[in-house]
């Protein structure tokens, strides 16, 4: 019998649900939330209720694309953490009902342990062991991976995540939310040496990121009051800096982490690794190092239930299920 799992993914502001198939992903559906743009970034209230809006038509049309009946399910996975608590909820008693209603397993999925997965949904997929680059806007970690359910962070960022240093700067630079995307736009005709931020001094394999916001924030201050067209008059080469200085921060970390254990198979994830510049840059530092590097589809980078179900594949094969009184953690380890 093939083993059929439906997985869902709501743990900010996307509702996501994926079928797949012996470990193949037949469909993979996102709704996005367009209510939190007027107030520059997500507001989990409204994240929540628009998940409870979202849940069934999503999972609805996954299952419909994926040619099944809730009956032809072997398990039903979701994100348990971390995340938004509402958000969370919502996906934790939708796949709960749904279990038990099919007498299924149910089995919760670690979202950043799902996202260092996303390399293995299609092919080529990464040899053990590996390290896994994994940046969000919650999140920026070198995780050492020995087997699809055995990993762990060896550098993680000691206050704020690459993502965010992202989305602040755009704020700064007065770019609508979500603002790393547009940052990457921007930069792409821009002069990445134009402007020098500092790269932060933390040793051993972690990350900061608050100190670079700060030079950001001196940086516009300083020279809008000395002309206050500045940014738009240099938009592109500002992005263009910004984005050079937070790449060059991650890859200068990752190439530290291949030679301290010797680990070749190298790959991105998270919602940062769809920035144009960070895949550009990993090709290339694989190239001059010898790695083998993997990059997911970009529909595989952002949040999105298909990373759930390959996670949910193998615990299912491992037999690692999850029991009806769990309750989803807004920051569970990892």
């Amino acid at each position: 019998m093939p083993v059929n799992i439906l997985a869902i993914e709501s743990s900010c502001d996307e509702t996501s649900a994926s079928v797949i198939a012996d470990g193949k992903v037949l469909s993979n559906i996102i709704a996005n939330q367009t209510v939190h743009e007027q107030y520059g970034g997500v507001v989990p209230e409204l994240a929540s209720r628009a998940h409870q809006e979202n849940i069934v038509p999503v999972v609805d049309l996954a299952l419909k694309k994926a040619g099944m009946q809730p009956a032809d399910l072997s398990a039903v996975a979701f994100t348990q953490s971390p995340g938004l608590i509402g958000s969370l909820l919502v996906g934790s008693c939708f796949a709960k009902s749904m279990a038990l209603a099919l007498d299924v397993p149910l089995i919760g999925v670690h979202h950043m342990q799902a996202h260092v997965l996303a390399n293995f949904i299609e092919e080529p997929k990464p040899a053990f062991p590996f390290l896994c680059l994994t940046v969000s806007g919650g999140h920026t970690q070198i995780v050492h991976c020995d087997g699809p359910l055995d990993m762990r962070i060896i550098g993680e960022t000691l206050d704020d995540a690459a993502g965010e240093a992202f989305d602040k700067s755009a704020k700064l630079l007065g770019l609508p939310y979500p603002g790393g995307p547009l940052i990457d736009k921007y930069a792409q005709t821009g002069n990445p040496a134009r402007f020098k931020f500092p790269e932060p001094q933390i040793p051993g394999l972690n990350f900061s990121f608050s100190g670079l916001k700060t030079a950001i924030l001196y940086f516009l201050q300083e020279n809008k009051a000395k002309n206050p067209g500045f940014v738009e008059e240099n938009l592109a080469d500002i992005c263009a800096s910004i984005q050079h200085r937070i790449i060059t921060i991650l890859m200068n970390k990752l190439v530290k982490a291949a030679a301290e254990t010797g680990v070749t198979e190298i790959g991105i994830a998270g919602g940062v690794s769809a920035n144009s510049g960070l895949r550009k840059a990993l090709a290339e530092y694989g190239e001059k190092h010898g790695w083998k590097t993997y990059i997911p589809k970009f529909e595989y980078c952002t949040d999105n239930a298909a990373m759930i179900a390959i996670s949910a594949h193998y615990k299912y094969l491992a037999g690692r299920f999850t029991p009806m009184d769990a309750v989803p953690s807004a920051r569970a380890v990892f």
